[in-house]
């Protein structure tokens, strides 16, 4: 069941404070793709004076059966790996979550390992972690989901109860949240395969145009990785549906960041969006409820190859290019700042006639 998504705002909302931006101290449109960013950010919470508060930067993380294909570089134990360094506070992420006071919860969705499992009360650590680090801990994963998904070149990745389950979960986790603002990240070797899956499916895009080296394919590596994403297409022509096609190529990881953004807009929270795997999955929740991308900041353009095609097929433009493809919610932390210079100026900037500053020179005639 997906809650109803709200219309973003009315004409005249849009007017009141496009016109409150117009009147600040500056040159009209001076502030560029900030001003944009300000307004979008009013119009979701409903006022003219934003504020953000208690961000929630929520990694999602879970292991891919297609890995087995040999479609990463890296073997899918890292995914594990990789979740143990962020409870540890040592991940890109846990370090940007760290330095921009963001909430970081990390959510197992589907990883084949069991985590704090030496400690000898589980629910205590993950407590103590949350004290220190800033870091809680959540295991979602939906009944069949504890290796991860299946090998999408066989059959479907999930069944169709799995992936709406894991759609269910992030609808849950969401609500469990504090705050008006969700930045996403992910965790799951193998997920790019999925994206580019998905983008391809959903967006009628040739794969080879869709699918990049992930975490450092060569030459070699990505002519493989291409002719395993190509069987997987053919496998599952007969899916067409939103919810089909990621149940048949998606993962649970993307299926969680699914319900979680479907959510968060119906609540008008501000999405942060990460990457291309993070995109993959509003890509997804877009088919399902158009409106969600009201509701959507697109933080980087990342160096995976489909990202830039991603964003175009969803007609959005991203803050920042830094060059990234880390993932994680990486990019997301980094532009977090923006935001919150965009309510900034919009709640605190003075207006002309406050400040007793002219807005212009006075028009003169020619032949004076």
């Amino acid at each position: 069941m997906l809650s109803p998504i709200p219309e973003l705002a009315t004409p005249q909302q849009r007017q009141h404070v496009q016109r409150l931006l117009d009147r600040k101290t500056k040159p009209l449109g001076a502030l560029g793709r900030l001003e944009a960013l300000a307004l979008q950010l009013a119009l979701i919470l409903q006022t003219d004076k934003p504020v953000l508060s208690q961000p929630q930067l929520v990694v999602c993380a879970a292991d891919h059966g297609l890995t087995a294909q040999g479609v990463s570089a890296y073997p899918s134990e890292v995914t594990g790996q990789m979740v143990d360094n962020f409870l540890a506070g040592g991940a890109a992420v846990s370090v940007l979550a760290r330095q921009h006071g963001l909430a970081l919860t990390v959510a197992d969705c589907g990883v084949n390992r069991h985590f704090l499992h030496n400690a000898a009360d589980p629910a205590d650590q993950r407590t103590e972690l949350k004290v220190r680090l800033n870091v809680s801990f959540k295991v979602c994963k939906v009944p069949g989901a504890e290796a991860g998904t299946a090998d999408a070149s066989l059959g479907p990745a999930m069944t169709p109860t799995q992936c709406a389950a894991a759609v269910s979960q992030g609808q849950q986790m969401l609500r469990q949240l504090p705050g008006n603002v969700v930045l996403l990240g992910e965790m799951g070797i193998g997920n790019t395969s999925s994206a580019a899956l998905l983008l391809s499916k959903l967006g009628g895009l040739d794969i080879e145009r869709c699918t990049g080296s992930g975490t450092g394919l060569d030459a070699q590596g990505l002519a493989h990785k291409l002719q395993v994403l190509q069987g997987v297409l053919e496998r599952h022509a007969q899916a067409h549906t939103p919810m089909d096609v990621l149940a048949a190529m998606g993962g649970f990881e993307i299926a969680t960041l699914v319900g979680l953004t479907l959510e968060a807009a119906a609540q008008r929270r501000v999405v942060v969006v990460d990457g291309f795997i993070t995109s993959a999955a509003v890509l997804v929740a877009h088919a399902l409820q158009p409106r969600v991308l009201d509701y959507c900041v697109f933080s980087h353009l990342s160096q995976e190859r489909g990202h830039a095609l991603m964003l175009q097929t969803l007609h959005v433009q991203a803050l920042l290019q830094l060059d990234l493809r880390l993932g994680e919610g990486s990019g997301a932390a980094l532009a977090w700042p923006l935001l919150q210079s965009a309510c900034s100026i919009l709640s605190d900037m003075a207006s002309f006639d406050a400040a007793g500053v002219s807005e212009k020179l006075p028009n003169h005639d020619a032949s004076h």
